[in-house]
């Protein structure tokens, strides 16, 4: 992958120089964050909870709300950035590189082009090589991990259910598809990869990459319905370097024991005695995650 072979798409204002941070240091930093648990907050209590229960990084975000949602409020985050010492991500939605501009030019450490807020541009993905922070993108199969790490993603996230409802058989699917895919690319001869490359419409270079490395060539994470250590351990044990957890984890009577409990099976996701003792009390922490109950609601109830 070229590192400072990137198109520029926008206009000449652009307010960084990506020279100063090419692609492989974006690479690099985004793979610090492998092995850990990212855990998505609304307000700095929650992120002071994440922090002290061994998040690797926090993402930001608007508390939930009917309309539409967008950049968390510069505000927050900066507060938010006052009280704790892990990275901090953010989302800017999808094609909207000016949100993008404001979050880096804040000094988040990652940003994410989420498809769980609203999209700005239907058919355009933001140029991520026009900016020196690392961006994190979602995928659900091995061909749209690929066309988002040419756009200049440097961790991708295979996304599953988005409605915060506990529900991680989406994501399982997701993550089964990636890896099958691999698997299906490292028992193909050298000759197939040009047909296989059309086939799941990724750049040529990065299917070889992907062959030669038997992985993707970034981190990737798992995201969507992960509320329990079990879960994590799920992810973790499919292949993934690491999870995303919503906020709906905070909505129960002890959320730095849930959240304590998800990082402690990320880090010991092949070991069963750490896992028991993970999953312990879990009970009454995931009570209310289930499908038969409005998540907004119960969100709603467990942080009133």
């Amino acid at each position: 992958m070229a590192e400072d072979g990137a198109v520029t798409v926008y206009n000449g204002s652009a307010i960084t120089d990506t020279k100063k941070n090419p692609f492989s240091i974006k690479v690099g930093l985004a793979q610090m964050l492998r092995g850990g648990a990212i855990l998505e907050v609304t307000n700095k209590e929650q992120a002071k909870i994440a922090e002290e229960a061994g998040a690797c990084s926090i993402m930001v975000s608007e508390p939930i709300n009917a309309g539409i949602w967008r950049m968390p409020d510069p505000s927050l985050i900066k507060e938010i950035k006052s009280v704790v010492s892990v990275p901090v991500m953010a989302r800017a939605r999808v094609g909207h590189f000016v949100e993008a501009q404001i979050l880096e030019s804040i000094q988040v450490d990652y940003i994410d082009e989420s498809e769980v807020i609203a999209i700005a541009d239907e058919d355009n993905f933001i140029n991520k090589h026009k900016f020196r922070c690392p961006f994190v993108c979602g995928c659900q199969n091995l061909g749209e991990a690929l066309r988002r790490v040419r756009e200049g993603a440097a961790m991708i996230r295979t996304q599953g259910d988005l409605s915060n409802s506990g529900d991680i058989v989406k994501t399982v699917k997701s993550v089964r598809s990636v890896m099958g895919a691999i698997r299906i690319l490292n028992n193909m001869d050298e000759d197939e990869i040009f047909a296989f490359s059309k086939k799941i419409a990724a750049p040529y270079d990065l299917v070889a990459q992907t062959k030669q490395m038997g992985r993707l060539p970034v981190a990737q994470f798992a995201a969507g319905g992960i509320v329990t250590p079990a879960d994590a351990a799920l992810m973790m044990q499919l292949g993934c370097d690491g999870v995303f957890v919503g906020s709906e984890v905070f909505g129960c009577s002890d959320p730095y024991k849930r959240v304590q409990g998800i990082v402690q099976a990320v880090r010991h996701y092949n070991d069963p005695h750490v896992l028991v003792e993970s999953s312990c009390g879990m009970e009454d922490a995931v009570a209310g995650l289930n499908l038969s109950e409005d998540p907004i609601e119960q969100f709603g109830r467990g942080n009133a």
